[in-house]
């Protein structure tokens, strides 16, 4: 065969003549699905003109025909540039086997310029029609500049595939042991995780690849709901946990994986309420079975793609930043569109770059995250704060690398669908605090600015309750270490549940909104989104006036009702501005929530935040040194299997 001179075959002879046993590892299956996640969006795995299904034979596809049937995508690409700088791989091959029509192969390459997948020049291949099963073995060609690299097949007909994949060629003395555990916390979340227990049974317990016999999967049941005697099976069991939150499952996960036999070498955090394709899990196994010395001891993170888009790539990985607020490292992306693909892979974090210093403070989200054994024993187990929070200060305190990849990820309810006030203002108040004064995990993040903003954002929206959920996370925190260590993570969890701002179903503010002169029944999300202008001496005495809760000459109109998004973040100043009624809306759960000035209230809160800040300022040495010393301890096997009641 003939290539490009910028393409190279491998030549694995020549290693072998040097005295070095090279290997084939399968390190990621080809993948055709009808799981729910890939019906909506079959560009994730493959780009065709002609339509693909799930065949009567076992374990085959059909690919229609005529047709062009293009691999180059989120999941069926292989990101080659990655295998070369995480593993020890030499090079690449790829395995297909077919049957049908006849068809033309083409190996693709894309580069960060790439939109569209690029053939490879010399290694097209005409392949006969045949009745009977063919296997293809393909040296994959790669140049330097390859991000990514795939094929194309363009029938003549139709055409059956099966038990296709890539494999890297390795130096078999550098293959690792490894021995994967995954953990999951689940709480009253039985069709999700009773799914995933199923996914596992059967596609990766009951498999034939090398994960099969070195995977352990641990459910830690918060919630106490599920049948542990039905779900428990060679290779999974279910722990009934007592409900100290994800950190708390979590923690216990850590706990079983280190003590199952064998003994894990990695620990696999993955949220329960997520679907999840198997073919994920087997790649970070065959990753973390060839990972190099400078990537052994990187966390894995998946992204979190949006169940409701599956093609969406919602976060990866996130920053704290100089604002003290967590944020995406990257920016949303389509993985259905082959630019974003690749792009995918080539993001590096800018925190080199001026104004981006805090891009440093970055880590690796639970939803998804591979932790080495080796860092466990080192730096600890989570903080016992219930959740939000512990993932990242966790990341800063291990302070690994990061490993991610296409194909590696999970699909979760996007944020906005699911805003909690308990978790968003008494949670990550108390939380960012506990986690800064334990190991000054984001030390360029100005948490007490944070807090601040938030605060006069509740009041300037006259939502009293979660300005008090605030204040109560304050006065929590200001209690010591002593408390948080306590099993008190709960309770107070449902305190900040149930004192926080309650909404109702529009149907029965129907009337009351329509005497506010508000037809709700005209509402569209664009209606509620968008803001009207302001002035900036508008603004300045709006944020003077805290929206007319403190005298100011002049600002605002009696009578005024404003309609806003109720997400915590929302802020439209145009609308918020003289308002004396605020009707906050959750459009995707169908809520609203009617909300009044009260100056009195809002002096109130603003006198007790006051307290609250003086007295944080003037304790800060002591709680400092209070927090850090308690956290070797607070960290310790021992501490949480005491805390957990475990025998």
């Amino acid at each position: 065969m003939e290539c490009n001179p910028y393409y190279v075959i491998s030549n694995i002879d020549k290693c072998c003549s040097k005295g070095v046993m090279m290997t084939d590892l399968k390190i990621a299956n080809v993948l055709l699905s009808d799981e729910p996640q890939f019906l909506g969006s079959p560009n994730m795995l493959c780009r065709s003109t002609r339509p693909w299904r799930r065949s009567d034979e076992e374990g085959a596809w059909l690919l229609e025909g005529p047709g062009t049937h293009d691999f180059m995508t989120f999941f069926n690409a292989l990101s080659i540039q990655k295998w070369r700088k995480y593993t020890v791989a030499a090079d690449f091959k790829l395995h297909l086997e077919i049957k049908g029509a006849a068809f033309s192969f083409v190996q693709t390459r894309a580069d960060s310029f790439s939109y569209y997948s690029e053939p490879i020049e010399g290694t097209d291949l005409a392949v006969e029609s045949s009745d009977t099963w063919k296997s293809i073995d393909v040296d994959l060609a790669a140049g330097d500049l390859d991000v990514i690299t795939s094929f194309t097949l363009v029938t003549a007909g139709d055409v059956l595939i099966r038990n296709s994949y890539y494999s890297a060629v390795v130096d078999e003395s550098q293959v690792r042991d490894v021995e994967l555990a995954l953990c999951t916390t689940t709480f009253k979340k039985e069709d999700y995780i009773t799914r995933n227990i199923g996914l596992v049974k059967d596609q990766i317990l009951g498999s034939d690849d090398a994960i099969a016999k070195h995977f352990k999967m641990h459910v830690l049941d918060n919630g106490r709901t599920l049948d542990a005697a039905a779900l428990t099976s060679d290779g999974i069991e279910i722990h009934p946990n007592d409900n100290a939150g994800g950190a708390g499952g979590f923690a216990r996960g850590m706990i079983e994986a280190m003590e199952q036999t064998p003994k894990a070498t990695h620990v696999l955090l993955m949220d329960d309420d997520v679907l999840v394709s198997t073919e994920s899990i087997k790649r970070t196994f065959n990753l973390l079975s060839i990972v190099n010395n400078e990537y052994s001891e990187a966390f894995i993170s998946g992204a979190m793609m949006n169940m409701d888009e599956p093609y969406v790539r919602w976060e990866e990985m996130g920053f704290i930043g100089f604002d003290g607020c967590f944020h995406p490292i990257k920016p949303i992306a389509r993985m259905d569109v082959l630019h974003d693909v690749v792009d995918n892979e080539t993001f590096d974090i800018p925190s080199y770059m001026p104004k981006c210093e805090d891009q440093e403070q970055h880590y690796a989200a639970w939803w998804y995250c591979v932790i080495p054994m080796s860092q466990i024993e080192k730096n600890g187990l989570p903080l016992p704060i219930f959740v939000r929070g512990d993932d990242a200060e966790y990341s800063r305190r291990c302070d690994p690398k990061f490993i991610t990849m296409n194909g590696i990820c999970i699909w979760h309810l996007s944020f906005h669908m699911r805003y909690n006030a308990a978790q968003e203002r008494y949670q990550m108040t108390r939380n960012c605090l506990v986690d800064q004064y334990v190991s000054d995990f984001a030390p360029l993040a100005d948490f007490n600015k944070q807090i601040r903003s938030a605060f006069v954002l509740e009041l300037n929206k006259f939502n009293y309750k979660n300005a008090e959920l605030i204040l109560q996370a304050i006065e929590d925190f200001l209690k010591g270490p002593e408390w948080i260590m306590q099993p008190v993570a709960q309770k107070a969890f449902m305190d900040a549940n149930k004192n926080s701002e309650k909404l109702k179903p529009i149907t029965e503010l129907k009337a009351e909104l329509s005497t506010l002169g508000v037809d709700i029944d005209d509402l569209t999300t664009w209606k509620l989104f968008r803001d009207l202008p302001v002035t900036k001496r508008e603004l300045v005495t709006y944020d003077l006036s805290r929206n007319g809760q403190r005298v100011f000459k002049g600002f605002r109109k009696s009578g005024r009702v404003a309609v806003i998004d109720n997400v915590g973040w929302a802020q439209p100043v145009g609308k918020l501005k003289g308002a004396e009624t605020i009707i906050a809306v959750d459009i995707p759960n169908r809520k609203a929530v009617i909300r009044h000035k009260d100056a009195a209230k809002f002096q109130e809160l603003e006198k007790r935040y006051q307290a609250d800040k003086t007295e944080l300022r003037k304790r800060h040495d002591e709680l400092k040194h209070a927090y850090s010393e308690a956290r070797n301890e607070m960290t310790s096997v021992e501490f949480w299997k005491s805390y957990l009641s475990i025998a």
